[in-house]
């Protein structure tokens, strides 16, 4: 597993159900120093991971399409079967 996935599934395990994390949380997580350096590695990761069902990235608290979308975004687990998105 890629150290970036790793890093956001493990802050994603920690925070309750339908709860989200930012990039810098992943990054600074990743190089506590020069975590602005990881941000692009954390956001092609994250557009992978959301490309294949397995995160949703969020605007404005709402799911984002991975390919299109821009500004601040933060990301969460897919909603379980019978949830709110």
């Amino acid at each position: 597993m890629d150290p970036v996935e790793a890093v956001i599934f493990d802050l994603l395990a920690k925070v309750a159900a339908g709860k989200s994390i930012s990039p810098e949380d992943v990054a600074k997580a990743l190089d506590e120093k020069g975590w602005r350096r990881e941000l692009g590695k954390v956001r092609a990761v994250a557009i992978g991971l959301a490309r294949a069902g397995r995160l949703v990235i969020l605007r404005h608290n709402k799911p984002a399409d991975p390919d299109t979308f821009k500004g601040v975004w933060r990301m969460r687990l897919p909603a379980a079967e019978g949830e709110e998105n």
